[in-house]
């Protein structure tokens, strides 16, 4: 009889000690707002939050100062954990910020983090533009800002989306002979 109650009293001993294992949360850090492609992350940046992660904890930015002067290259969205695999230094982002004005109705899909198409109609000397061409396919949008000019004239959209320095040229050169840009949600995600 003894030794039914000491293997009752390891049981439950056990089942104790496994749930409190099960329980043990640990601290984490979440993006605080938005944190686009490019930006230097800081402990202003971050919230702590306690999470159970088990034996992926090692993944995710566990103190403020892992962080701190690092850059995002991937786009963090506010209030989801920051994986160690999205800093690093400035020299990993390959891709650079260009700034696109588009005068036309934006779907509201278009946000930071979305895919969209870059279609380019150069200029074709008779007052008109060429057919579009695709130019630079499922880029990254880093930023959307909206704005309109004074006395309510017309309202302009600038969208900074992330382009691959070989696609570069193109696309500033392309501007810089007053093509037609537009962008064209890409829902997919995959190029063309």
């Amino acid at each position: 009889m003894l030794v039914g109650v000491l293997l009752v009293l390891l049981s439950i001993a056990g089942v104790v000690a496994l749930v409190r294992s099960a329980e043990t949360r640990t601290m984490v850090y979440a993006a605080r707002e938005d944190i686009g492609v490019g930006e230097t992350v800081g402990s202003d940046d971050l919230i702590g939050v306690e999470v159970q992660l088990g034996d992926v904890e090692r993944r995710y930015v566990s103190e403020a100062s892992e962080a701190a002067g690092r850059v995002a290259v991937q786009r963090i969205p506010k209030g989801d954990l920051v994986p160690m695999s999205s800093l690093g230094s400035a020299d990993r982002l390959g891709r650079r910020p260009v700034s696109v004005n588009v005068t036309d109705v934006l779907p509201t899909a278009i946000v930071a983090g979305a895919r969209v198409d870059v279609w380019v109609g150069l200029p074709d000397g008779r007052n008109g533009y060429a057919e579009p061409k695709l130019l630079v396919p499922a880029a990254e949008v880093a930023h959307v800002e909206t704005s309109s000019s004074a006395l309510g004239g017309q309202r302009e959209t600038v969208v900074h989306v992330l382009v691959d320095p070989q696609q570069l040229p193109a696309l500033l050169g392309a501007q810089a002979n007053k093509a037609k840009v537009s962008v064209v949600w890409n829902p997919s995600g995959g190029g063309s």
